[in-house]
């Protein structure tokens, strides 16, 4: 029962948070950057697509987390010792639970198997597996975060994550990304306690699991250390996040990912080596094309609108002779 009750808190936390990573995403939806893979550059993608994106994993984990709570409704209760029900009077066995429900408001249900429920916990694990793959995700946006807000002035730069202390004893004017930072170090918490749960439901044996005490601690420890870490992720930096949009609109012009774009134009050989020519010369790709009079400047203009590039089908479709 600590359980929902914990876990009721955390849902209506990975709620706020999605709601706030939505509103995100739609104010950041005119900006337009490089997308990255690899660390490399890759090709256009719309800031407010990254932080929609981001959502839906929060969504995901939330609907995770609901889908595994329901088997912590089913209880042994009536079982007795080892789930036979023996010494249990009849009214108390098949009364208790309704009973139970009742006194607690929870639409709690009696083991259709007492003996299995009695033996196995791996409610708790599918629970806790739950917990872990909503806080690997987590940690996954949060170092986002790091990578985008990273510099200011010598990384990527691309966002600015809300100040809250001083970062460092000797380097004025140094902050660091303290709360994404908070939420990844949370996630490894909660992939050392789901191995420890994970142990202990598979250590029981025969008719009896006597490792619940461990399974308990770890479980409302994770539970309840992802609740705040996903509270002060919301509200610490993800409601207070803005966007450097010229910076992401320099960045996206000085990279050659655009050259992808050019692809069904020219070919992917052809737009491969002007890449590299780029790459080498320092030039922009646009005016290594018009330089070498491969597309006009209209032309251009057609195949490389960069918001477009961040949707399903062709950039510049309509100059293609040959239909794809």
């Amino acid at each position: 029962m600590t359980s929902l009750v914990l876990l009721q808190t955390l849902e209506d936390r990975l709620t706020g948070l999605y709601e706030a990573l939505e509103k995100k995403a739609v104010e950041f939806d005119p900006i337009v950057k490089m997308g990255r893979t690899q660390m490399q550059d890759a090709v256009p993608i719309r800031l407010g697509q990254e932080f929609h994106a981001y959502a839906t994993a929060v969504a995901r984990g939330l609907e995770r987390i609901r889908n595994s709570k329901q088997e912590l409704y089913i209880v042994n209760l009536g079982g007795t010792a080892i789930g036979t029900g023996l010494n249990a009077d009849q009214t108390y066995f098949h009364s208790i639970v309704s009973t139970l429900s009742r006194l607690t408001g929870m639409a709690f249900k009696q083991a259709g198997d007492l003996i299995d429920s009695t033996q196995n916990i791996d409610c708790f694990a599918a629970v806790s597996g739950a917990l872990k793959a909503c806080a690997i995700s987590l940690s996954k946006i949060a170092n986002d975060l790091r990578l985008m807000s990273s510099g200011p002035r010598t990384g990527f730069g691309e966002i600015n994550l809300p100040a809250k202390q001083n970062g460092s004893s000797i380097m004025p004017g140094k902050v660091n990304p303290v709360i994404p930072e908070v939420v990844t170090q949370v996630a490894y918490k909660i992939v050392g306690n789901d191995m420890t749960i994970s142990m202990a439901a598979e250590a029981g044996q025969l008719e009896l699991n006597d490792f619940e005490p461990v399974v308990f601690e770890s479980l409302f420890q994770s539970i309840t250390i992802l609740t705040n870490a996903v509270y002060t992720f919301t509200v610490n930096c993800v409601s207070g996040i803005t966007a450097n949009e010229e910076h992401c609109r320099w960045l996206l012009e000085s990279s050659v990912g655009t050259v992808t774009a050019l692809c069904p134009h020219i070919g992917y050989a052809r737009a491969a080596k002007l890449a590299k020519e780029a790459l080498k010369t320092k030039t922009p790709i646009q005016q290594l094309i018009l330089d070498q009079q491969i597309l006009t400047k209209e032309e251009l203009g057609k195949i490389f609108n960069t918001y477009d590039m961040t949707q399903p089908g062709i950039s510049g479709k309509e100059l293609l002779t040959v239909e794809l």
